[in-house]
């Protein structure tokens, strides 16, 4: 699963978090690793467009989904990696909890995306400058820059956002500041990232031939409420299955079977021209 022998340096890269925004962690992961990932993701995606409400729109040719985590053949091996756990308890705390698995994707002929971030700034990032959740993001593609690779304004993450439009999409007149700190990020086949949601970024046009799905794995603090976010569900065989450790660390519900997700993470400013 690994590219070489991992030795993680939580306190570097949690302070790149607070600085940047987000850190890079190359390698996390082989190419074999990340190939199947793209093949579970090809196999998910085309369920979910057969079912309605199935995906959820970013923008044109854009979508989101999430998905049932024991249908990623990899997924124990993600909730496990190294890099991931010690991070997720070093900014935040032992009892962190994964709450969502999912892709979002950018196809052929998907356009600039409004500068956002993902979610209003928490009471406790305005109080205290704390970030209480992460965004793991893993490729499962080498990104070119044809493929509207993401656009992040280091450093924006703790912007006071007090004019952002729903507490996310800043006024166009700051618009030219996030260009101009603007970095492009181009990873390849094994290489993760991690991020704060709460950093400027923005998709770009995909003006390739090739849709460019990156899975999300997002972490929380166990204070952090998403139950109008995000949820997981979890077959009692693979969850009865789980050791008890990490169990403790995925906030999902057990189910007798799993049903075909109909996706409910919209956020309209992205939705608009979908």
């Amino acid at each position: 699963m690994y590219l070489r022998t991992v030795v993680p340096d939580a306190p570097a890269l949690a302070s790149a978090v607070y600085r940047d925004g987000l850190a890079g962690l190359p390698g996390a992961f082989s190419r074999d690793w990340a190939s199947q990932l793209r093949q579970d993701f090809d196999a998910l995606y085309a369920e979910a467009c057969g079912v309605e409400g199935g995906t959820v729109s970013r923008g044109p040719n854009r979508h989101y989904l999430a998905v049932h985590p024991e249908r990623l053949t990899g997924f124990l091996d993600l909730v496990t990696h190294p890099w991931i756990v010690a991070l997720s308890e070093h900014m935040l705390g032992e009892d962190y909890e994964v709450v969502e698995v999912a892709f979002d994707v950018p196809l052929p002929g998907a356009v600039h995306q409004p500068w956002h971030r993902d979610f209003p700034m928490p009471e406790e990032t305005r109080r205290d400058g704390r970030l209480s959740s992460l965004a793991f993001n893993l490729t499962t593609v080498d990104v070119t820059p044809e493929m509207g690779p993401m656009e992040l304004a280091p450093g924006t993450q703790f912007d006071p956002g007090e004019d952002f439009e729903h507490g996310m999409f800043p006024a166009e007149s700051h618009h030219a500041r996030y260009e101009s700190l603007a970095t492009q990020r181009r990873p390849r086949l094994g290489d993760a990232s991690v991020r704060t949601g709460l950093a400027i970024h923005r998709g770009t046009p995909n003006v390739s031939q090739v849709a460019r799905p990156v899975l999300v794995l997002g972490v929380v603090a166990r204070a952090v409420d998403t139950a109008d976010a995000h949820s997981i569900e979890l077959s009692a065989p693979f969850y009865d299955a789980l050791p008890a450790q990490l169990r403790e660390h995925l906030r999902a519900t057990r189910v007798s079977d799993l049903e075909p997700i109909r996706q409910r993470h919209s956020i309209e400013g992205l939705v608009m021209g979908g």
